[in-house]
């Protein structure tokens, strides 16, 4: 990342309320990304590939019932999510204490992720591991927003775009770099690595400690090296009462001077779930249309992965070259089209998902970094915690439209590979609402 002013770098007082830093800092920057780099390890083997695929193995009860209740905890704390992440935010923005939250939800996903070793392969303990993932999702999304609200600590308008890359980037990689060593050294060989076998589910739970140890670990940099926001002493936000209230006011402003912004959290919420969906169905549509056995499964998402972080560190460069409109559009356009080659082609063979799925995945991580970098640019100073709260908000608000199209799709059509088509009508919906948000001064928050 190269610095685009010979300006000194601003202070800390600059890199918080009231104005954005003059320069961009390449070790600030890179102590900042080692956050996503080591929070991958939550999202990649926590909730996506491991600890949930474990959950609903069978020693947990019946596999139906099992998904129904870990679907259900999931959705409970969704709510909480949905409810308190503005509000929240809007505190951390007016008490000055970002990074203090951001250190206090970490370490409660840290130790909930430790904690999962004690899910033994027992019914007895499904209760535990629920109760676990559910409050780790929420202290991930309370710290996420907290995170992304640094971005604008961090960048320039003018480089925007591949800050938000980097961290993007990094976190994909992280995730798969992590996930590669716990699958070749753990999970896969019995036993694995220092005599750990797969007797009582000590792989998976020894996993689920490793990945505790690396967030806490690759998280501790970005307290070093970013600055505090200082207090906004003006705000009448002092409790979560006087928080809502503040949040209400804020929307009735955002719906009178900012209606363009409002159009993108509801933009981006919908396309966000469509991205969703495609990692989240990619494996069934993978393993029931074309014959994938699990590891060739695995195979695939450490490959998609790897090439979404490796775009999406080039697409922030991109970006800020363009628009992060502009790369989102383009995006979403080229995974509609891999999507429906993935649909159309199927008869020839796998080959037709590794080529036309993997061309989709490039994608994916592009959209995600222009989102947040585009709702950075609309933010005035002091605001970060309470916008990027909504943003949380909107994206949990239409969760249910990738799975609810997914399914709907599959029934119309009898087979998983209509699923593909489902999905790409919700990026398809969240692509054509992004192109009817203007692009004026107007567009931006409202103070």
């Amino acid at each position: 990342m190269s610095q685009h002013s010979p300006q000194p770098a601003a202070d800390s007082s600059d890199a918080g309320r009231g104005t954005r830093p003059e320069v961009v800092r390449k070790r600030t920057v890179f102590a900042w990304s080692l956050w996503d780099w080591g929070s991958a390890s939550f999202n990649a083997v926590v909730t996506t590939f491991v600890f949930t695929v474990y959950l609903t193995s069978g020693s947990f009860g019946e596999e139906a019932e099992v998904s129904v209740k870990l679907g259900t905890t999931l959705a409970i704390a969704g709510v909480a999510i949905a409810l308190l992440a503005p509000v929240l935010g809007r505190l951390t923005d007016a008490t000055g204490r970002r990074k203090q939250w951001l250190g206090i939800n970490t370490a409660i996903v840290v130790a909930c992720t430790a904690l999962l070793v004690l899910v033994a392969p027992e019914e007895q303990y499904l209760i535990l591991g629920l109760v676990l993932l559910a409050v780790g999702n929420v202290a991930f999304e309370f710290a996420s927003v907290s995170y992304n609200s640094m971005l604008t600590q961090l960048a320039t308008p003018a480089t925007m775009g591949r800050v938000s890359g980097v961290g993007w980037g990094m976190g994909y990689l992280g995730g798969i770099v992590l996930l590669t060593i716990l699958l070749v050294g753990f999970i896969f060989p019995d036993p694995g690595w220092f005599g750990v076998t797969s007797e009582g589910a000590w792989n998976i739970r020894i996993a689920m400690v490793l990945s505790a140890a690396w967030f806490a670990v690759f998280a501790l940099p970005v307290f070093f090296a970013i600055p505090e926001v200082p207090a906004d002493t003006a705000s009448p936000v002092h409790g979560l009462f006087s928080g809502y209230r503040e949040l209400f006011r804020s929307l009735r402003g955002l719906w009178r001077e900012s209606k363009q912004t409002l159009f993108f959290l509801l933009a981006s919420a919908v396309f966000r779930d469509g991205l969703a969906g495609v990692f989240t169905f990619a494996g069934v549509i993978a393993a029931r249309s074309f014959g994938f056995d699990a590891t060739t499964v695995i195979i695939f998402a450490i490959a998609a992965n790897v090439i979404s972080g490796v775009a999406t560190i080039l697409g922030g460069m991109f970006e800020d070259r363009f628009s992060a409109k502009g790369v989102m559009a383009a995006s979403l356009v080229a995974m509609v089209i891999g999507l429906i080659l993935v649909f159309v082609l199927a008869p020839l063979g796998p080959w037709v998902f590794w080529t036309f799925g993997l061309m989709s995945a490039v994608f994916v991580g592009p959209v995600q970094s222009a989102s947040r970098s585009y709702l950075a640019k609309l933010i005035p100073p002091g605001r970060e915690g309470e916008i990027f709260g909504l943003y949380a908000t909107t994206g949990r608000a239409v969760s249910f439209l990738a799975p609810a199209a997914f399914t709907a799709a599959v029934a119309l059509g009898g087979s998983s590979l209509f699923g593909i088509l489902g999905i790409a009508l919700v990026l398809l919906i969240g692509m054509v609402l992004l192109l009817m948000v203007r692009d004026t001064p107007a567009t931006r928050v409202a103070v």
